[in-house]
Parts: structure tokens; sequence; C-alpha cells
């Protein structure tokens, strides 16, 4: 997902996100989904988190 997208859920949602990059901003938006603020963290590609709306992204993004 673009930077640009996320900030326009970011928006719509009324989350500051001046300063933030793709992760701090992501991370943000999940603790404020309730859940879990582990963007681009999985290990091997593993991640319990099926119904999260940045899986997708995360994994691709993943360090490890």
């Amino acid at each position: 997902m673009k930077l640009q997208e996320i900030r326009a859920i970011a928006k719509s949602n009324n989350v500051d996100f001046s300063g933030l990059d793709k992760s701090d901003l992501i991370h943000m938006l999940q603790r404020n989904e309730g859940n879990f603020d582990c963007y681009a963290t999985a290990y091997d590609g593993i991640c319990d988190q099926e119904s999260c709306k940045w899986r997708e992204d995360c994994l691709d993004s993943s360090k490890g």
C-alpha cells in the first residue's frame, strides 16, 4: 500500500500523521484499531494476524 493511501486512511480516522514514516504511521493506525503494532516485524514470513488489513504489505516489508 502506498504512503498516500495510508495517509488517507489516517485522515479518515482523525489520526495526525505529520512527521511519521510509513512504518510508524501504520503502527499508530494499528494501535488506534486496537491491534498489536507489529507492522514489518514478521520473522520468516510468519504472522498469526490473519485479518490484519496491513498483513500483505507487512510481510513484504518484514526484515527477518
